[in-house]
């Protein structure tokens, strides 16, 4: 069992609702179009010396860490959203800044009588 680090001094980055299309699903109906997935994600982080400094260049650049998610799940084929949500927190994570990260990803739709179904998993670096 993974320790989780000690998360009361980090704080908190969220991006919310990325909507990206993507290839997934196990059907081959699901297979031959692009469909919708939502990507919410929290990052851990210590943003102390960019908010001392506002110095863009001692923030975590979450503008290019969404443009990575995005070609990331765009590019992707994956069969299942546990893979998916796994391979997205792996890339959160290259970034050393980041302690930990929440990852949660919804497939509108995916369930008769359901607005979407979502995984969402916590990843730390250790």
């Amino acid at each position: 069992m993974r320790e989780t680090p000690d998360l009361s001094h980090c704080d908190r980055i969220q991006i919310e609702d990325l909507v990206v299309r993507t290839i997934i699903g196990i059907y081959d109906r699901e297979r031959n179009r692009c469909q919708d997935v939502v990507v919410n994600i929290t990052l851990w982080t210590d943003i102390t010396a960019a908010a001392r400094s506002d110095d863009i260049e001692q923030a975590v650049d979450y503008r290019s860490l969404t443009k990575n998610v995005i070609k990331h799940v765009e590019e992707s084929r994956c069969m299942l959203l546990e893979r998916l949500v796994e391979e997205i927190s792996e890339l959160v994570l290259e970034d050393a800044a980041i302690v930990a990260t929440s990852v949660k990803v919804e497939k509108p739709g995916a369930l008769r009588f359901s607005r979407s179904v979502g995984i969402e998993i916590f990843r730390t670096r250790s």
